[in-house]
Protein backbone atom coordinates (compact mmCIF):
# COMPACT_ATOMS: atom_id res chain seq x y z
CA UNK A 1 0.00 0.00 0.00
CA UNK A 2 1.36 3.46 -0.79
CA UNK A 3 0.90 6.39 1.68
CA UNK A 4 0.81 9.31 -0.80
CA UNK A 5 -0.35 13.01 -0.07
CA UNK A 6 0.37 14.20 -3.27
CA UNK A 7 0.09 17.64 -4.51
CA UNK A 8 -3.38 18.47 -6.45
CA UNK A 9 -0.98 19.21 -9.45
CA UNK A 10 0.38 15.83 -9.92
CA UNK A 11 -2.88 14.10 -9.81
CA UNK A 12 -3.97 14.90 -13.35
CA UNK A 13 -0.04 13.10 -14.30
CA UNK A 14 -1.08 10.00 -12.20
CA UNK A 15 -2.59 7.42 -14.58
CA UNK A 16 -2.83 5.32 -11.61
CA UNK A 17 -5.19 7.63 -10.17
CA UNK A 18 -7.25 9.25 -12.90
CA UNK A 19 -7.01 6.41 -15.56
CA UNK A 20 -8.21 7.70 -18.92
CA UNK A 21 -10.65 9.70 -17.49
CA UNK A 22 -9.55 13.26 -18.95
CA UNK A 23 -9.67 11.52 -22.70
CA UNK A 24 -13.45 11.86 -21.70
CA UNK A 25 -13.67 15.11 -19.90
CA UNK A 26 -13.15 17.70 -22.61
CA UNK A 27 -11.06 20.17 -22.71
CA UNK A 28 -12.05 23.48 -20.83
CA UNK A 29 -11.62 27.25 -21.32
CA UNK A 30 -10.71 27.63 -17.84
CA UNK A 31 -7.54 25.43 -17.67
CA UNK A 32 -4.90 27.82 -16.86
CA UNK A 33 -7.39 30.39 -15.81
CA UNK A 34 -7.35 32.31 -12.58
CA UNK A 35 -10.69 32.12 -10.70
CA UNK A 36 -11.69 34.27 -7.71
CA UNK A 37 -13.27 33.52 -4.81
CA UNK A 38 -15.80 35.09 -3.04
CA UNK A 39 -16.88 33.72 0.47
CA UNK A 40 -19.95 34.51 1.28
CA UNK A 41 -20.80 32.45 4.78
CA UNK A 42 -20.98 35.43 6.90
CA UNK A 43 -24.07 37.20 4.57
CA UNK A 44 -26.33 34.29 2.52
CA UNK A 45 -24.41 31.58 4.95
CA UNK A 46 -26.71 33.16 7.57
CA UNK A 47 -29.65 33.21 6.08
CA UNK A 48 -29.65 29.26 6.31
CA UNK A 49 -32.66 28.15 8.61
CA UNK A 50 -31.17 27.68 12.07
CA UNK A 51 -27.67 29.19 11.20
CA UNK A 52 -26.40 32.41 13.46
CA UNK A 53 -22.57 33.32 14.61
CA UNK A 54 -21.71 35.38 17.52
CA UNK A 55 -19.03 38.39 16.33
CA UNK A 56 -16.26 36.88 17.42
CA UNK A 57 -17.18 33.48 15.52
CA UNK A 58 -18.16 36.00 12.69
CA UNK A 59 -14.38 37.43 12.93
CA UNK A 60 -12.67 33.93 13.25
CA UNK A 61 -14.74 32.65 10.41
CA UNK A 62 -13.57 35.66 8.40
CA UNK A 63 -9.41 35.19 10.10
CA UNK A 64 -10.09 31.52 8.72
CA UNK A 65 -11.83 32.47 5.06
CA UNK A 66 -8.63 34.73 4.56
CA UNK A 67 -5.89 32.32 5.83
CA UNK A 68 -7.63 29.41 3.08
CA UNK A 69 -6.93 32.03 0.89
CA UNK A 70 -10.37 33.44 -0.47
CA UNK A 71 -10.01 36.33 -2.58
CA UNK A 72 -13.44 38.62 -1.07
CA UNK A 73 -15.28 37.99 2.57
CA UNK A 74 -18.86 38.93 1.82
CA UNK A 75 -20.76 40.34 5.16
CA UNK A 76 -23.82 42.47 5.51
CA UNK A 77 -23.67 45.24 8.15
CA UNK A 78 -27.07 46.23 7.42
CA UNK A 79 -28.93 43.39 9.39
CA UNK A 80 -28.17 44.70 13.16
CA UNK A 81 -25.83 46.51 15.44
CA UNK A 82 -24.14 43.23 16.07
CA UNK A 83 -23.59 42.68 11.73
CA UNK A 84 -22.34 46.01 11.81
CA UNK A 85 -19.43 46.05 14.93
CA UNK A 86 -18.46 42.79 13.39
CA UNK A 87 -17.84 44.11 9.65
CA UNK A 88 -16.00 47.29 11.18
CA UNK A 89 -13.77 44.72 13.11
CA UNK A 90 -13.61 42.90 10.10
CA UNK A 91 -12.98 45.75 7.88
CA UNK A 92 -10.26 46.56 10.63
CA UNK A 93 -8.46 43.17 10.78
CA UNK A 94 -5.96 44.01 8.14
CA UNK A 95 -6.89 40.68 6.31
CA UNK A 96 -5.71 39.91 2.62
CA UNK A 97 -9.34 39.10 1.11
CA UNK A 98 -11.29 41.87 0.17
CA UNK A 99 -14.61 42.98 2.35
CA UNK A 100 -17.28 43.02 0.59
CA UNK A 101 -20.48 45.22 2.22
CA UNK A 102 -23.22 43.59 1.35
CA UNK A 103 -26.89 45.91 1.45
CA UNK A 104 -29.58 46.69 -0.91
CA UNK A 105 -29.32 49.43 -3.67
CA UNK A 106 -30.11 52.61 -1.55
CA UNK A 107 -28.42 55.34 0.38
CA UNK A 108 -29.00 53.89 4.09
CA UNK A 109 -27.69 51.04 3.50
CA UNK A 110 -24.53 52.69 1.57
CA UNK A 111 -23.98 54.80 4.51
CA UNK A 112 -23.61 51.83 6.93
CA UNK A 113 -20.48 50.51 4.62
CA UNK A 114 -19.06 53.52 4.74
CA UNK A 115 -19.50 53.68 8.40
CA UNK A 116 -17.34 50.66 8.23
CA UNK A 117 -15.00 51.63 6.47
CA UNK A 118 -15.20 48.92 4.00
CA UNK A 119 -13.72 50.07 0.03
CA UNK A 120 -16.17 47.86 -1.49
CA UNK A 121 -19.69 47.41 -1.78
CA UNK A 122 -22.09 45.32 -3.18
CA UNK A 123 -25.63 46.72 -3.93
CA UNK A 124 -28.16 43.92 -5.07
CA UNK A 125 -31.89 44.82 -7.17
CA UNK A 126 -34.23 42.75 -8.22
CA UNK A 127 -33.87 42.36 -11.86
CA UNK A 128 -37.10 39.87 -13.21
CA UNK A 129 -40.45 40.86 -13.38
CA UNK A 130 -41.73 38.94 -11.09
CA UNK A 131 -39.90 40.17 -8.17
CA UNK A 132 -40.30 43.85 -9.77
CA UNK A 133 -44.25 43.29 -9.43
CA UNK A 134 -44.80 41.57 -6.65
CA UNK A 135 -41.81 42.21 -4.17
CA UNK A 136 -40.67 45.60 -4.65
CA UNK A 137 -43.88 47.39 -6.81
CA UNK A 138 -41.48 49.27 -9.37
CA UNK A 139 -41.31 49.42 -13.45
CA UNK A 140 -38.38 48.30 -15.42
CA UNK A 141 -37.35 51.77 -15.84
CA UNK A 142 -37.60 52.88 -12.30
CA UNK A 143 -35.11 49.52 -11.15
CA UNK A 144 -32.66 50.80 -13.40
CA UNK A 145 -32.97 54.09 -12.20
CA UNK A 146 -32.96 53.54 -8.24
CA UNK A 147 -29.68 51.14 -8.96
CA UNK A 148 -27.94 53.71 -11.07
CA UNK A 149 -28.59 56.52 -8.45
CA UNK A 150 -27.52 54.26 -5.73
CA UNK A 151 -24.23 53.55 -7.65
CA UNK A 152 -23.73 56.85 -8.21
CA UNK A 153 -23.97 57.94 -4.51
CA UNK A 154 -21.23 54.96 -3.76
CA UNK A 155 -19.00 55.87 -6.52
CA UNK A 156 -19.03 59.69 -5.25
CA UNK A 157 -18.33 58.27 -1.95
CA UNK A 158 -15.60 56.90 -2.86
CA UNK A 159 -16.53 53.12 -2.98
CA UNK A 160 -16.00 50.28 -4.91
CA UNK A 161 -19.24 48.82 -5.84
CA UNK A 162 -20.67 45.56 -7.09
CA UNK A 163 -23.85 45.04 -8.31
CA UNK A 164 -26.19 42.17 -8.08
CA UNK A 165 -28.92 41.74 -10.88
CA UNK A 166 -31.07 39.52 -8.34
CA UNK A 167 -33.39 36.43 -9.57
CA UNK A 168 -31.27 37.41 -13.36
CA UNK A 169 -31.87 33.79 -14.57
CA UNK A 170 -35.84 34.35 -14.62
CA UNK A 171 -35.36 38.36 -16.02
CA UNK A 172 -35.74 39.03 -20.12
CA UNK A 173 -32.59 38.60 -21.93
CA UNK A 174 -33.25 42.23 -23.59
CA UNK A 175 -33.42 43.93 -20.47
CA UNK A 176 -30.97 42.37 -18.77
CA UNK A 177 -28.69 43.65 -20.92
CA UNK A 178 -29.90 47.06 -20.68
CA UNK A 179 -29.64 46.70 -17.14
CA UNK A 180 -26.22 46.33 -17.24
CA UNK A 181 -25.17 48.25 -20.22
CA UNK A 182 -26.91 51.39 -17.59
CA UNK A 183 -24.43 49.77 -14.92
CA UNK A 184 -21.23 49.94 -17.17
CA UNK A 185 -21.95 53.58 -18.26
CA UNK A 186 -22.60 54.30 -14.27
CA UNK A 187 -18.95 53.26 -14.28
CA UNK A 188 -19.91 49.75 -12.09
CA UNK A 189 -16.99 47.64 -10.80
CA UNK A 190 -18.63 44.43 -10.80
CA UNK A 191 -21.75 42.70 -11.72
CA UNK A 192 -23.11 39.74 -10.17
CA UNK A 193 -25.64 37.22 -12.12
CA UNK A 194 -27.11 35.03 -10.00
CA UNK A 195 -29.83 31.74 -10.36
CA UNK A 196 -31.72 32.92 -7.50
CA UNK A 197 -34.28 29.94 -7.60
CA UNK A 198 -31.77 27.02 -9.02
CA UNK A 199 -34.17 27.45 -12.82
CA UNK A 200 -30.64 27.15 -14.58
CA UNK A 201 -29.45 24.10 -16.43
CA UNK A 202 -25.61 23.87 -16.78
CA UNK A 203 -26.39 25.21 -20.81
CA UNK A 204 -28.87 27.80 -19.41
CA UNK A 205 -26.57 29.44 -16.60
CA UNK A 206 -23.46 29.12 -19.56
CA UNK A 207 -25.99 31.32 -22.00
CA UNK A 208 -27.13 33.51 -19.67
CA UNK A 209 -23.28 34.48 -18.43
CA UNK A 210 -22.08 34.57 -22.12
CA UNK A 211 -25.10 37.04 -22.91
CA UNK A 212 -24.14 39.55 -20.72
CA UNK A 213 -20.48 39.10 -21.21
CA UNK A 214 -20.85 39.61 -25.19
CA UNK A 215 -22.38 43.30 -24.09
CA UNK A 216 -20.72 44.76 -21.51
CA UNK A 217 -16.76 44.92 -20.97
CA UNK A 218 -17.54 44.79 -16.92
CA UNK A 219 -15.96 41.68 -14.63
CA UNK A 220 -18.74 39.57 -13.83
CA UNK A 221 -19.64 37.37 -11.12
CA UNK A 222 -21.74 33.94 -10.99
CA UNK A 223 -23.67 33.03 -7.58
CA UNK A 224 -26.03 30.06 -8.05
CA UNK A 225 -28.65 28.54 -5.77
CA UNK A 226 -28.92 24.95 -5.01
CA UNK A 227 -32.74 24.49 -4.89
CA UNK A 228 -32.70 21.64 -7.52
CA UNK A 229 -28.60 20.50 -6.56
CA UNK A 230 -27.15 22.54 -9.83
CA UNK A 231 -25.27 24.98 -7.66
CA UNK A 232 -22.41 23.93 -8.51
CA UNK A 233 -22.61 22.57 -12.35
CA UNK A 234 -24.29 25.67 -12.90
CA UNK A 235 -21.60 28.13 -11.41
CA UNK A 236 -18.99 26.26 -13.45
CA UNK A 237 -20.54 26.75 -16.60
CA UNK A 238 -21.09 30.51 -15.67
CA UNK A 239 -16.99 30.88 -15.28
CA UNK A 240 -16.58 28.80 -18.70
CA UNK A 241 -18.50 31.41 -20.14
CA UNK A 242 -16.64 34.48 -19.06
CA UNK A 243 -17.37 35.29 -15.33
CA UNK A 244 -14.21 35.56 -13.97
CA UNK A 245 -15.53 35.27 -9.63
CA UNK A 246 -17.73 32.57 -8.02
CA UNK A 247 -19.48 33.14 -5.00
CA UNK A 248 -19.13 30.04 -2.44
CA UNK A 249 -20.14 29.39 1.09
CA UNK A 250 -18.79 26.97 3.41
CA UNK A 251 -20.42 23.36 3.57
CA UNK A 252 -22.85 25.32 0.66
CA UNK A 253 -24.41 27.22 3.55
CA UNK A 254 -27.62 29.63 2.46
CA UNK A 255 -30.80 30.82 1.99
CA UNK A 256 -33.45 27.75 1.79
CA UNK A 257 -31.24 24.81 0.21
CA UNK A 258 -28.05 27.11 0.09
CA UNK A 259 -25.30 27.81 -3.03
CA UNK A 260 -22.39 26.44 -4.20
CA UNK A 261 -19.98 25.00 -1.84
CA UNK A 262 -16.51 26.20 -0.90
CA UNK A 263 -14.38 22.46 -0.79
CA UNK A 264 -16.29 21.43 -3.68
CA UNK A 265 -16.43 24.30 -5.98
CA UNK A 266 -12.74 24.61 -5.39
CA UNK A 267 -11.57 21.12 -5.72
CA UNK A 268 -13.47 20.63 -9.02
CA UNK A 269 -12.17 23.80 -10.15
CA UNK A 270 -8.44 22.76 -9.25
CA UNK A 271 -8.68 19.18 -10.00
CA UNK A 272 -11.16 18.17 -13.24
CA UNK A 273 -11.09 21.81 -15.08
CA UNK A 274 -7.25 22.72 -14.39
CA UNK A 275 -7.87 26.26 -13.24
CA UNK A 276 -5.76 28.56 -11.19
CA UNK A 277 -7.23 27.79 -7.54
CA UNK A 278 -5.48 29.33 -5.34
CA UNK A 279 -7.08 28.10 -1.85
CA UNK A 280 -5.39 25.60 0.66
CA UNK A 281 -7.25 22.39 0.29
CA UNK A 282 -5.77 20.77 3.33
CA UNK A 283 -7.91 23.02 5.59
CA UNK A 284 -11.10 22.50 4.12
CA UNK A 285 -11.84 19.40 6.58
CA UNK A 286 -11.21 21.76 9.54
CA UNK A 287 -13.02 24.86 8.12
CA UNK A 288 -16.32 22.71 7.56
CA UNK A 289 -16.14 20.98 10.67
CA UNK A 290 -15.34 24.95 12.48
CA UNK A 291 -18.77 25.57 10.72
CA UNK A 292 -20.08 22.55 11.88
CA UNK A 293 -19.40 23.60 15.57
CA UNK A 294 -20.54 27.24 15.11
CA UNK A 295 -23.77 26.47 13.72
CA UNK A 296 -24.64 22.94 14.56
CA UNK A 297 -25.91 22.17 11.75
CA UNK A 298 -24.56 19.14 10.96
CA UNK A 299 -22.43 18.30 7.65
CA UNK A 300 -24.33 15.65 5.66
CA UNK A 301 -22.49 12.23 6.17
CA UNK A 302 -22.58 11.85 2.68
CA UNK A 303 -21.12 15.78 1.48
CA UNK A 304 -17.99 14.98 -0.71
CA UNK A 305 -14.82 15.76 0.09
CA UNK A 306 -15.65 16.83 3.90
CA UNK A 307 -18.42 14.39 4.71
CA UNK A 308 -17.84 11.88 7.21
CA UNK A 309 -18.55 9.10 4.77
CA UNK A 310 -16.51 10.82 1.81
CA UNK A 311 -12.84 8.42 2.77
CA UNK A 312 -14.92 5.66 4.29
CA UNK A 313 -14.79 2.19 3.06
CA UNK A 314 -17.46 -0.70 3.70
CA UNK A 315 -17.51 -3.45 0.95
CA UNK A 316 -15.01 -6.07 1.47
CA UNK A 317 -14.05 -5.68 -2.13
CA UNK A 318 -13.64 -2.25 -1.49
CA UNK A 319 -11.73 -2.78 2.04
CA UNK A 320 -9.41 -5.48 -0.20
CA UNK A 321 -8.64 -2.66 -2.75
CA UNK A 322 -8.15 0.06 -0.80
CA UNK A 323 -5.60 -1.91 1.68
CA UNK A 324 -3.45 -2.28 -1.08
CA UNK A 325 -3.61 0.52 -2.98
CA UNK A 326 -5.95 3.56 -1.99
CA UNK A 327 -5.77 4.52 -5.23
CA UNK A 328 -8.67 2.00 -6.38
CA UNK A 329 -11.23 3.54 -4.58
CA UNK A 330 -10.03 7.62 -3.74
CA UNK A 331 -9.21 9.92 -6.92
CA UNK A 332 -7.30 11.82 -4.04
CA UNK A 333 -5.85 11.13 -0.86
CA UNK A 334 -7.94 12.59 2.21
CA UNK A 335 -4.70 14.11 3.77
CA UNK A 336 -4.41 16.63 0.78
CA UNK A 337 -8.05 17.90 2.21
CA UNK A 338 -7.83 17.38 5.73
CA UNK A 339 -9.90 14.39 6.21
CA UNK A 340 -9.35 10.63 7.04
CA UNK A 341 -8.97 7.13 5.55
CA UNK A 342 -11.78 4.96 7.64
CA UNK A 343 -12.74 1.38 7.53
CA UNK A 344 -16.45 0.14 8.61
CA UNK A 345 -15.92 -3.67 9.79
CA UNK A 346 -19.50 -5.65 10.24
CA UNK A 347 -21.97 -7.65 7.90
CA UNK A 348 -20.28 -6.91 4.38
CA UNK A 349 -16.68 -7.54 5.46
CA UNK A 350 -15.05 -9.79 3.55
CA UNK A 351 -11.66 -12.09 4.50
CA UNK A 352 -8.90 -9.67 3.92
CA UNK A 353 -10.62 -6.83 5.83
CA UNK A 354 -11.11 -9.40 8.58
CA UNK A 355 -7.39 -11.06 8.64
CA UNK A 356 -6.28 -7.01 8.83
CA UNK A 357 -8.40 -5.87 11.62
CA UNK A 358 -6.63 -9.38 13.36
CA UNK A 359 -2.95 -8.40 12.42
CA UNK A 360 -3.55 -4.91 13.56
CA UNK A 361 -4.38 -6.75 17.24
CA UNK A 362 -1.44 -8.57 16.42
CA UNK A 363 -3.01 -12.17 15.93
CA UNK A 364 -1.97 -13.75 12.33
CA UNK A 365 -3.72 -16.84 12.58
CA UNK A 366 -5.51 -17.49 9.15
CA UNK A 367 -8.22 -19.71 11.32
CA UNK A 368 -9.24 -17.45 13.52
CA UNK A 369 -9.52 -14.70 10.84
CA UNK A 370 -12.39 -16.69 9.30
CA UNK A 371 -13.89 -16.91 12.27
CA UNK A 372 -14.07 -13.38 12.52
CA UNK A 373 -15.59 -13.23 9.11
CA UNK A 374 -17.95 -15.45 10.31
CA UNK A 375 -19.03 -13.66 13.18
CA UNK A 376 -19.08 -10.34 11.31
CA UNK A 377 -21.83 -11.96 8.52
CA UNK A 378 -23.37 -13.03 11.21
CA UNK A 379 -24.37 -10.30 12.79
CA UNK A 380 -25.26 -8.91 9.40
CA UNK A 381 -24.92 -4.69 10.35
CA UNK A 382 -21.90 -2.37 10.40
CA UNK A 383 -20.55 -3.28 13.60
CA UNK A 384 -17.50 -0.88 14.45
CA UNK A 385 -15.60 1.59 12.11
CA UNK A 386 -11.79 2.05 12.22
CA UNK A 387 -10.12 5.55 11.82
CA UNK A 388 -6.15 4.25 9.65
CA UNK A 389 -3.57 6.56 11.39
CA UNK A 390 -0.54 7.73 10.31
CA UNK A 391 1.20 4.50 12.07
CA UNK A 392 -1.32 2.25 10.96
CA UNK A 393 -0.68 3.43 7.38
CA UNK A 394 3.22 3.26 8.09
CA UNK A 395 2.57 -0.45 8.97
CA UNK A 396 0.48 -1.04 5.63
CA UNK A 397 3.45 0.19 3.57
CA UNK A 398 5.97 -3.10 4.90
CA UNK A 399 4.68 -5.12 2.12
CA UNK A 400 5.04 -8.38 4.43
CA UNK A 401 2.00 -6.64 6.45
CA UNK A 402 0.05 -7.62 3.27
CA UNK A 403 1.47 -10.27 1.53
CA UNK A 404 -0.66 -13.22 3.59
CA UNK A 405 -3.69 -11.73 2.17
CA UNK A 406 -4.93 -13.41 -0.95
CA UNK A 407 -5.34 -11.96 -3.79
CA UNK A 408 -8.59 -11.14 -5.20
CA UNK A 409 -10.46 -12.53 -2.17
CA UNK A 410 -12.35 -10.43 0.00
Amino acid sequence: MELEEESLENISNDFERVGFGPLYNENSSLKGKRIKFLDTTLREGEQFPGCYFTNSQRIQIAWMLDFIGVDAIEISPVISSNHLEACKKIVKAGLNATIVAHGRALKDDIDKALECDAEFVALYHSASDTQLKYKLRVTREKAIERTVSALDYAKAHGLKARITLEDASRADPSYLVEFAKRLEEAHVDRISLPDTVGIMTPKGMYNLVKTVRENVNVPLDVHCHNDLGLALANSIAGLEAGAEQVHVSVNGLGERTGIADLSQTALVLKLLYGADVRIRFNMLFELSRLLEEYTRIPVPKSMPIVGDNAYKHKAGTHVAAVLRNPKTYELISPKTVGNKRKLVFGGLSGKNGAEFLLKMFGINVPSESEKLLSGLKSLGIDLFELELTDEMEEILKKEEFLSGMEGGKV
